[in-house]
């Protein structure tokens, strides 16, 4: 408003009429006529403060904000300091602007014809790839001729390669479907004999070249858990009945730890002990093939594998629970039911291999490991050498390996076939399928060094099948010198019970 004034006092040419002249009401001021009116009246200091009076412009006059808005669209506009007149800035629809452009550049707005360049290709490759074949817009400039024929070269040589790769990946895929449907077919005949005449004469037959044979491929997943029970045995003579009471024991105990945690001693083991294997086995069983989904809380088979474990510690308090034993005991339960499963499960952990590892007896571990070197220098001298100039001890890869039967370590249905021959073999298998992978991977391992060999070996690759690994276990010959396992483990005991009676304090006084 006090520009109004002044432009206005100073256009009537008397700077003393200002009290005396009418108040100006800016509500009727339009913009052009306030603009001209300071452009006359102040030149200089429009074209240095244009930014700040123009500020203050639009500050003085609120309530005309939206006419002013009007009038600049409505106006022709006008020319201060350089500035270009308003230009309506409406926004135009897409198919507006598309047809405008191809007007523009010399094209009518018409569908696409279909392409029939590529008619006659069997193979059609991925559409980006049949780019090179079109001809450039109008507004560049045209492919030469030479480049042109480069283009379809190219062009079909990828066609080409792309068509080849595809061929070698159906291939591939066929090969597997067969592979997969002969497995089957030998799974559904092999079942037929066990059914119909091994198992019906498990005693006499179980021995038989026949039946070994039969057994080294693998043994159908409907009768995996009845030869595993037969094969373990029930030496423990342990009945559904029995694990019944251990189980309600066991529930009995997880509920009153918390009112006798005040007691020292329960069947000669602490209570802190006790509690221990408890909370153990509740954070094994939430790792124990967490990929499947069934063992962990809320699964169907949750509760089953907590049971098994529960009763086994009160079965066996000497050896109470320890890492590895969820993984043996959910194989199990895959392939048995829940009694049975424990029945197995105590047997099997009764073994002495099992029991050494368990009960975590250093000097009989040491053995088995001393026992098995012998064998591995026979069969890979230069891999043991190797692992010697690392001083890399067997313990490091084989106890993970012992504790879970290769549950943990080796794709599911590959461990079972493990489990099928170990059931046939012995712990003699254990140690010899150990060998089988390190004969696997051995020129990997030659290339490692002490940290990659150990990080290798304790995660295998998921991608090993039971073929190659196989092949490699039967080319290991578990024979020293014509001594075979037993005869080797039996003198190296002798060997080390010499050594101990030479290093004892007793005799040396």
């Amino acid at each position: 408003e006090a520009l109004c004034y002044i432009a206005y006092s100073a256009r009537l040419g008397s700077q003393k009429d200002l009290g005396s002249n009418p108040p100006i009401d800016t509500n009727f001021v339009s913009s052009s006529l306030i603009l001209s009116m300071l452009q006359a009246t102040f030149p200089l200091f429009i074209k240095k403060k244009i930014h700040v009076t123009f500020l203050c412009f639009r500050n003085f006059f609120p309530k005309r904000t939206k006419e002013l808005k009007s009038a600049v669209h409505s106006a022709p506009g006008w020319k201060l300091f350089g500035k270009v007149p308003p230009r309506e800035n409406l926004q135009k629809a897409s198919k507006i602007i598309q047809q405008e452009y191809e007007a523009r550049i010399g094209r009518t707005c018409k569908p696409p014809l279909p392409s029939t360049r590529r008619k006659n290709f069997e193979f059609e490759p991925l559409s980006t790839t049949a780019l090179i074949l079109e001809d450039r817009p109008s507004n560049l400039p045209a492919k030469s001729v030479e480049e042109a024929l480069r283009h379809r070269q190219e062009y079909d040589e990828m066609v080409a390669e792309a068509k080849k790769r595809e061929i070698k990946e159906a291939h591939k895929r066929k090969q597997i479907m067969k592979e997969r449907f002969k497995q089957e077919e030998n799974i559904a005949s092999a079942m037929v004999i066990w059914v119909n005449e091994i198992l019906p004469n498990w005693e006499g037959m179980r021995g038989t070249r026949r039946v070994r044979e039969l057994w080294w491929q693998g043994l159908p997943p409907s009768v995996r858990g009845k030869v595993w029970s037969l094969a373990v045995g029930n030496e423990l003579n342990i009945t559904p009945e029995l694990y019944e009471i251990f189980l309600s024991r066991a529930k009995e105990r997880w509920k009153s730890f918390s009112e006798t945690s005040t007691e020292n001693d329960v069947e000669g083991v602490s209570v802190a002990d006790r509690e221990a294997s408890l909370e153990l086995i509740k954070l094994d069983i939430s790792r124990t093939f967490p990929s499947l989904y069934i063992f962990q809380k809320g699964g169907p088979y949750h509760d089953v594998l907590h049971s098994i474990l529960g009763a086994y510690t009160c079965y066996r308090p000497d050896v109470g629970y320890v890492q590895g034993m969820s993984f043996i005991a959910a194989v199990l339960i895959l392939n048995l039911e829940e009694a049975d499963a424990f029945i197995a499960f105590a047997n099997l952990l009764n073994k002495p291999c099992q029991l050494a590892f368990f009960r975590v007896d250093h000097s009989m571990m040491l053995k088995y490991f001393a026992t098995f070197e012998v064998f591995f220098e026979e069969n890979l001298s230069k891999l043991f050498l190797h692992f010697k100039s690392y001083s890399l001890t067997p313990d490091i890869y084989l106890i993970d390996w012992i504790f879970t039967l290769y549950s943990k370590s080796l794709p599911l249905d590959l461990a079972c076939r493990v489990w099928d021959v170990f059931c046939r073999d012995g712990e003699e298998f254990l140690f010899r399928t150990g060998l089988g992978i390190l004969r696997l991977y051995e020129d990997i391992l030659l290339q490692m060094d002490f940290i990659h060999i150990a990080q290798f070996l304790t995660k295998l690759p998921e991608d090993i099948t039971s073929e190659k690994l196989f092949s490699c276990i039967a080319a290991i010959q578990m024979q020293n010198s014509t001594k075979k396992w037993t005869q080797v483990f039996a003198s190296v005991m002798k060997d080390i019970k010499e050594g101990d009676k030479n290093h004892s304090p007793a005799l040396k006084s």
